[in-house]
């Protein structure tokens, strides 16, 4: 029997690859236009609600807990398990990593804390909840998230903008993979618990790792520029979206990795896509741009010689 998932955020980084991901494997797929559809409506008859709204930081403590209680009420009404991708922002600095289903949420920031709510919601909601939780994301084109907005904006230039301590381990999720891995999770609806709590351990890597990763797909050298916050600091009265990205710098100086048992435990066939694919589709833009450089100024260079030896 055909299964149906209702995805929400169809048109942002996760949604779209969910509907990918969903659609590939065979899934009846019900994108959610929230201009004209009723959440309720929408629901009924599907099997799995993926939650992928993600509101701006500033917008979060007034739209968030809302959203969330909406999905919940629609999910409830029918019949229908959430999955719902989460972040690192439950663990505080000092969590002993690598982080995992075990570690302890005490969410240091006001960001943090409200996604801890949002999941404690969930927990004493009665929905089934599936909560995959994952790193930063790797997208297969700039959606404006760090790593297209800031690490690869000095890439033309031999270089990778780097917000943090180049030598921290990091975690990152290639969206690709984690869609896969939500649907994989999916498929186990009936086997798992009312809340299921699975991390998603992508890849830990060092901004200098990343920076040789590029080196050898990009077949030049790339080099790290620590990224100064202080512009940040300055547009944070004037910028909301600020005031977000300063409170979860700790991350990047944190250095952190994740590990899961339970999501080979529950998707046994699951692989990852190898970290120098991921990164070799995430920089396509960039290492197309050099491409073309090259290739003018090889023909700006044959041109002058032909002239010359004329």
């Amino acid at each position: 029997m055909q299964k149906t998932v209702l995805i929400l955020g169809a048109t942002g980084r996760f949604g779209r690859h969910a509907t990918d991901a969903f659609w590939n494997a065979g899934w009846t797929v019900r994108l959610f236009n929230r201009a004209q559809d009723d959440l309720t409506t929408a629901a009924r008859g599907a099997d799995i609600i993926v939650v992928a709204w993600n509101p701006p930081y500033h917008l979060w403590k007034d739209q968030v807990p809302l959203l969330h209680a909406k999905v919940q009420a629609a999910a409830r009404a029918s019949g229908a398990a959430v999955v719902l991708p989460g972040n690192v922002y439950v663990y505080p600095p000092d969590a002993k990593a690598p982080w995992s289903e075990g570690t302890n949420h005490a969410a240091p920031t006001p960001l943090g804390r409200i996604r801890q709510e949002v999941e404690q919601g969930y927990r004493d909601s009665g929905v089934q909840t599936i909560l995959l939780r994952a790193g930063d994301f790797i997208d297969t084109e700039p959606t404006g998230g760090w790593f297209d907005r800031v690490l690869m904006s000095c890439f033309d230039r031999g270089q990778i903008l780097y917000p943090g301590d180049p030598d921290a381990l990091h975690a990152w999720a290639f969206l690709p993979d984690l869609a896969r891995a939500a649907e994989h999770l999916a498929r186990q609806k009936f086997r798992l618990g009312s809340y299921e709590e699975v991390i998603f351990p992508g890849y830990s890597v060092t901004g200098r790792q990343i920076a040789d990763l590029l080196s050898q797909i990009s077949r030049r050298k790339i080099m790290v520029r620590r990224m100064s916050w202080i512009p940040l600091r300055l547009v944070a009265p004037v910028w909301p979206m600020a005031k977000g990205l300063l409170e979860m710098r700790y991350l990047w100086d944190t250095p952190h990795s994740l590990r899961s048992k339970r999501l080979s435990e529950l998707c046994p066939t699951y692989r990852d896509t190898d970290v120098e694919d991921a990164l070799r589709q995430a920089a396509a833009p960039w290492l197309s741009r050099v491409r073309h450089a090259r290739c003018a100024q090889f023909c700006h260079f044959t041109k002058r010689s032909t002239q010359t030896n004329l």
